[in-house]
C-alpha cells in the first residue's frame, strides 16, 4: 500500500479558498457579474457600480449584494475614486481557487 504525500492533501488554506469561492459563484448572477467586470478589466474599461446595473436587469441593491458577496470571497477588489467604486476582478485569486480545486480533484481520482 503507498502512502499519500502530505502535499497530494489540500491545505487548510486552500480549503477555505474553495469554499468562499464556491460560495461566491454559486449564484448564476454573480457568475455573469464576475464574468463582465472581467471583460471590462480585460479592455481597460473601468467598471462601476451604475455599469453594471446598466448591463444587467437587476435593481441597484441587488447588484451591490451580488458584488459584496464577490469581494467577501476577494474575488474582486473596490477602488474609489471621487464619488464612484470602481471594480477590478482579482484575477489571482481566481488563478487560487483553480489550483485548489484542481488540487482537490485529482486527489479525489486517485483515491
Amino acid at each position: 500500500m503507498r502512502l499519500r504525500k502530505d502535499n497530494e492533501l489540500m491545505k487548510d488554506e486552500e480549503i477555505l479558498i474553495v469554499s468562499s469561492v464556491s460560495d461566491a459563484l454559486a449564484h448564476p448572477a454573480r457568475i455573469q457579474i464576475y464574468q463582465f467586470i472581467l471583460r471590462c478589466n480585460k479592455d481597460m474599461q473601468k467598471v462601476c457600480n451604475k455599469d453594471v446595473v446598466a448591463e444587467f436587469n437587476y435593481s441597484q441593491a441587488t447588484i451591490s449584494q451580488h458584488i459584496k458577496k464577490l469581494k467577501e470571497a476577494n474575488l474582486i477588489e473596490v477602488k474609489k475614486e471621487d464619488k464612484c467604486s470602481y471594480y477590478y476582478a482579482n484575477i489571482g485569486r481566481l488563478a487560487q481557487y483553480l489550483r485548489a480545486t484542481q488540487k482537490f480533484s485529482t486527489f479525489q481520482a486517485r483515491g
